[in-house]
């Protein structure tokens, strides 16, 4: 339960701050206590811990709550101390955390779910607690009564949630890698639009207000951006393995990410970026008509033998490996890193096209959760390891996140 204190070189890398140990599971949320030093923890050893910084500058749990279920997700809302935590076994239970943060008070169980609970919101504005789980559902309930106010199903294990308070849409992934943004009402909800841009599960997602940008991710190295609720286009950005949380910053246009590999990425969003084509299919090379190896009529007809498939990145053309057998950046597409592009697309490609718009960093941690109190410049990261990090993200977002503040 040490914490390892670091100074803060002024360097183009994230500065681990804080290094907090002693969960004996994987901890699946950490939050930041917005102007204390304190980090919340909810782990899958039944705990929910609290954790100050200490005069030795040391971070110790004073709370240590222990639940019924292991705890799956969590939400914290300052101004009212309230803490809202989703279990393994569907229920979602309140607290109340006092001004001192050295005593938890609980409140109420709502029955949300019928199994794990992936993600909670809370909106105090209406009063409801917002929560999707594995019993492919979004259920919201309200807070005062603690009764359920409407369910919305999904074919698949709802996996994220994002919700958008101005206007009560909520953007949910499920597993089958479909992102429904729907309107929620008092004791109804109607479907506005269905994204259909993934193969595999979205998770998480990331809704933003800020010129009504839906951001999702997929655990295949990549995560695309949608613009707006009816403008279903789509924007591509590949790192380097599954996206588990991401942060926008909007006053500096950046897109914080972090990886199941311990990968800490800052992308520029401050570009107009092209859209990623969507990869043809043809039964013969689009650039030399070889035949592929299915199409049985054309290697026969011309006895020759049949080549495997591969598609051009930056075109989409579905084409064989001679005719794309250069690799390239191209970031404004989304490809910090060099992928296959075919011939014709590579001469295209200029130096300055190659000029990268992300950093990468490494956590040194298997990330399965991160947030930001942007206000401070400050990034919590937790994992699969049981170790808390507490990371100063200024030398690499910028000093300028808030309005006054400056890094010490």
């Amino acid at each position: 339960m040490a914490a390892e204190i670091h100074s803060r070189p002024q360097s183009s890398r994230p500065v681990l701050l804080s290094k907090i140990e002693g969960h004996q599971d994987a901890v699946t949320t950490a939050l930041l206590i917005p102007k204390e030093d304190g980090v919340i923890t909810a782990s899958e050893d039944r705990t929910i811990r609290v954790w100050l910084k200490r005069d030795s500058g040391q971070y110790w749990p004073s709370i240590y709550h222990t639940m019924a279920s292991p705890c799956s997700a969590m939400a914290y809302h300052h101004d009212s101390r309230r803490i809202f935590v989703g279990q393994d076994n569907g229920a979602v239970m309140e607290f109340h955390v006092s001004e001192d943060f050295n005593k938890m008070n609980f409140i109420k169980t709502y029955p949300a779910h019928q199994n794990r609970v992936s993600a909670i919101i809370f909106s105090v504005a209406a009063e409801w607690v917002i929560s999707t789980g594995h019993d492919k559902c979004v259920s919201w309930m309200c807070t005062r009564s603690g009764n359920m106010l409407g369910r919305h199903f999904f074919t698949s294990w709802a996996s994220c949630l994002q919700y958008d308070y101005d206007t009560q849409y909520a953007f949910v992934g499920d597993y089958s890698g479909q992102i429904t943004l729907l309107k929620l009402e008092q004791n109804s909800c109607s479907v506005i639009t269905t994204l259909k841009g993934h193969e595999v599960r979205a998770s998480p997602l990331l809704a933003l207000r800020y010129e009504q940008v839906g951001e999702s991710c997929t655990p295949e190295k990549e995560w695309t951006t949608g613009i707006g609720p009816e403008d279903c286009s789509h924007r591509l950005l590949c790192g380097l393995d599954r996206v588990q949380s991401l942060c926008y910053l909007q006053l500096t246009r950046q897109l914080v990410s972090c990886s199941s590999d311990g990968g800490i990425a800052v992308w520029n969003m401050d570009v107009s970026r092209e859209e990623a084509p969507q990869w043809l299919e043809s039964d013969s090379c689009q650039k030399c008509e070889q035949p592929f190896f299915w199409n049985i009529k054309q290697m026969w007809d011309t006895k020759t033998l049949g080549l495997r498939q591969h598609h051009c990145r930056k075109c989409g053309q579905a084409v064989c490996g001679k005719c794309s057998s250069k690799r390239s950046s191209y970031p404004i597409m989304g490809f910090e890193f060099q992928v296959r592009v075919c011939d014709s697309c590579y001469d295209s490609i200029k130096d300055e096209d190659r000029t990268s718009l992300a950093t990468f960093h490494e956590g040194k941690h298997n990330i399965t959760h991160m947030s930001m109190d942007v206000a401070r410049g400050l990034m919590v990261t937790c994992g699969t390891d049981r170790i808390v990090k507490i990371w100063d993200m200024t030398p690499v977002v910028g000093c300028s996140l808030a309005t006054g503040f400056s890094p010490c």
